[in-house]
This record gives structure tokens, C-alpha cells and sequence, in this order.
């Protein structure tokens, strides 16, 4: 299942934008005030929803200026990735932040609302960021 945020327009440059992305310390300004123990390097993250799991992710692959991935490491309650998509304009910059998970139709019932709300949430405040 997918969960996309619309395009947002950002104020800077691809290769500014893709520098704040690519470095997970950064990705904690984005988060939901749900998310807390807050951890990460330029590579990784850990964190807890509240009430529900810790999660660890990692980067899985960044392609400049244009694309970051990020996928769960260790134990997690279903598969993800977790994207950012980059484009290029002439003054500015557009994003879109995309989570492909693999839910059972069960679990997509209830997380179906929250997930699309995180994509949503991550886009908007990073588009506050510039």
C-alpha cells in the first residue's frame, strides 16, 4: 500500500533540500510530536511512536539531489521504505515524501489514516524548514 503527500514547493535548491534529507539528524524536525527518543546519525535513526513500536531505519539509497530512501533495520511491524522525492525547478525546489508499506489488510484498516498523515505532516514541515 501506498501513502503519498502531494508536491511541495520549497524555497531552496535541490541540492539544499537533499542535504538536509540525507543527513537523519535533520529527519527528527519532521516528525510528529507522536515520535519521541529521538536518536540518529547522517545514516541512521531510532525512534518510538508513542504506544505502538520503536523503529530503527537506515539509509538504503540516495541518488543526488533527486531521491533518499530510507528502510527499517532490525525488528519492525511490517516492510517499508520510506522516500523523498526531489525536483528540480529554476528558483525553487518541489517534494514529495512517499511510504510503500506492506500491510495485511488488517493492519492497513487501522494504519491506513496515521501513515497517510505522517507523509503528510513530514512534507509540510519540511517545506517550513526553508
Amino acid at each position: 500500500m501506498e501513502f503519498t503527500s502531494e508536491w511541495r514547493s520549497i524555497e531552496a535548491q535541490p541540492e539544499k533540500v537533499f542535504a538536509f534529507l540525507s543527513d537523519l539528524q535533520n529527519l527528527g524536525m519532521l516528525m510528529p510530536e507522536q515520535v519521541i527518543n529521538w536518536e540518529a546519525d547522517t545514516d541512521t535513526c531510532s525512534f518510538t511512536i508513542k504506544g505502538m513500536t520503536d523503529l530503527k531505519l537506515r539509509v538504503q539509497e540516495r541518488k543526488a539531489f533527486s531521491f533518499i530512501s530510507l528502510k527499517p533495520e532490525g525488528k519492525s511491524p511490517f516492510t517499508f521504505t520510506l522516500d523523498s522525492e526531489i525536483r528540480d525547478y529554476n528558483t525553487h525546489s518541489e517534494v514529495k515524501i512517499n511510504l510503500n508499506a506492506d500491510l495485511n489488510p488488517m493492519l492497513a484498516m487501522m494504519a491506513k489514516r496515521p501513515l497517510q498523515n505522517l507523509v503528510n505532516i513530514m512534507a509540510d514541515k519540511l517545506k517550513d524548514q526553508f
